[in-house]
């Protein structure tokens, strides 16, 4: 069963991922890069960074989501078009701070997608996604039309919400989660996923 991220440290969170402008935050970064990069290539692979969530950063509550770590690193590595033979393949330095600020954001999009998702099955089906109504404006946009807004937003025409299409609908309408760390957007800037 998924959780519903109720009691969730998010300024622990937001913490252990150094993504701020200051010298303190670059030196934090340039340093966890290091550690991140453990074959010392230049680029960062999903697998190191996966792994580097559970033995460097050590955040388990991220660890086990994978649609998160993956759509965070998907949009983080075609973020700066690279020079190198295999820039589009791998996190660079110059797009590892948009790696760490999608992880945070598309974790925050991944809890209120899992609020939505009542019956836990990764879907949100048009039941679900009346029911999530009050939560949505909650998080800043009032549907008028549920049916039309969901079959909208139902790209794949599957009948049902993705995690993805959640993501894509997140970002459109800039929803924010009522309890968490009120992370800076314009941290974001150019954020569209």
């Amino acid at each position: 069963m998924q959780s519903n991220f109720k009691n969730f440290d998010w300024d622990g969170l937001l913490k252990s991922l150094p993504i701020g402008k200051t010298d303190e935050d670059k030196g934090k970064r340039k340093a966890l890069w290091d550690r991140m990069d453990a074959n010392k290539n230049g680029y960062l692979s999903l697998a190191e960074f996966d792994g580097a969530l559970r033995d460097v950063l050590k955040i388990p509550q991220i660890f086990p989501h994978k649609k998160v770590i993956a759509r965070a690193y998907k949009d983080a590595k075609n973020k700066i078009k690279g020079k190198a033979k295999h820039s589009d393949d791998y996190v660079e330095w110059l797009e590892f701070r948009y790696l760490l600020i999608y992880l945070r954001q598309y974790f925050e999009y991944y809890v209120m997608f899992c609020r939505a998702d009542l019956s836990s099955d990764f879907k949100i089906k048009l039941d679900e996604f009346k029911k999530a109504l009050p939560k949505l404006e909650k998080w800043g946009v009032k549907i008028n039309d549920p049916a039309a807004e969901f079959k909208k937003l139902d790209t794949n025409g599957s009948g049902s919400i993705m995690f993805d299409e959640f993501c894509e609908f997140a970002i459109q309408k800039n929803l924010d989660l009522e309890d968490d760390d009120d992370f800076d957007a314009s941290e974001l800037t150019n954020f569209k996923g």
